[in-house]
């Protein structure tokens, strides 16, 4: 059967690289880098822990490495699209929320350039902004893998994916205040106080794809219990279907956990388990853990806080 679509993604979807050879997805990596380190310190490309495990990332991190985050080089975007370009095969790319990085920015900067390059041929290449990142990125390439699969060409994959990145409902948990302060998320004060009480904090994505306040937990196991609560609350069946996404940034036991808690709630259901890259690892640091799953559409909702000046990588 020939291939009618092809599927691109960042590294930011935390696939491993097994996943996305047998999606046949082609990953864009992230960089991260520790400037002033005369051994470079923790650096090098969001490569789906194909370099350093997870476990070496993050116990790096707990050391005090302080890597800072870089979206795709301009030249990056071009090799890749222009590759995808001579397959001949329209390719649809899903990129890391806007609200958090100039990733799609970057992409669609790209794509302008391939066709002023093609200004007598249609080109067949899309980038989606997916509002999303991580955990819930992973969601939804899932699902637009599984609609390429079942023949959906590129163009109706962009409409569908517009769609069903509002449907995609996401909780997630940061073990240490600290780690959003030193990203410019939260004041130093808030963030001691904050971790002195053993206060976590529960985010998600605003429809805009910046981040939100969901609530906060004292305790982990208090925040993974609302975690839980979360999804029962609010997950849906249809059109998407029984699966939801459990991420965990080197916390092993405490994802399992929260994917055997999914499963009680429904024995059908069919959890997909992935570590929390480098890029977005790198400003939520080691212990986060996520529950993404399918629920009604959030476009008809009232918003919540933002998390100001929330930016991943530039």
């Amino acid at each position: 059967m020939p291939v009618i679509c092809q599927i691109m993604c960042d590294s930011t979807c935390d696939l491993s690289a097994e996943r996305a050879r047998e999606l046949g997805v082609r990953v864009i990596p992230f960089h991260y880098v520790e400037a002033g380190k005369p051994d470079g310190g923790l650096s090098g490309d969001d490569d789906l822990f194909q370099t350093r495990s997870a476990h070496e990332f993050y116990d790096a991190i707990r050391r005090g490495a302080c890597p800072m985050t870089s979206q795709p080089s301009q030249l990056e975007y071009d090799e890749a699209f222009q590759a995808a370009y001579d397959t001949g095969v329209p390719t649809v790319m899903l990129c890391i929320s806007s609200g958090i990085s100039g990733g799609y920015q970057g992409a669609m900067a790209s794509l302008e350039r391939l066709k002023e390059a093609h200004p007598d041929e249609e080109v067949r290449i899309y980038a989606v902004d997916s509002l999303v990142a991580s955990t819930a990125l992973n969601l939804l390439l899932e699902g637009a893998c599984k609609r390429r699969d079942e023949g959906m060409n590129a163009e109706d994959l962009v409409r569908w994916v517009e769609d069903a990145r509002y449907h995609v409902r996401t909780i997630f948990m940061v073990d240490n205040l600290d780690a959003l302060h030193r990203g410019g998320r939260l004041p130093k004060g808030v963030a001691v106080i904050g971790d002195a009480l053993d206060v976590k904090a529960l985010l998600h994505f605003n429809l805009d794809g910046s981040l939100g306040i969901r609530g906060v937990a004292r305790g982990r196991r208090k925040g993974m219990r609302k975690m839980c609560d979360h999804f029962e609350r609010n997950r849906e069946l249809e059109p998407h279907g029984r699966v939801a996404a459990v991420g965990d940034a080197d916390a092993l036991e405490d994802g399992y956990e929260l994917a055997g808690t999914l499963r009680s709630f429904d024995p059908e259901l069919e959890v997909l388990r992935s570590a929390i890259g480098p890029t977005i690892g790198s400003h939520v640091g080691p212990g986060m853990v996520s529950v993404c799953f399918w629920g009604a559409d959030r476009r008809g909702e009232k918003q919540l806080g933002k998390v100001k000046g929330v930016r991943v990588a530039r």
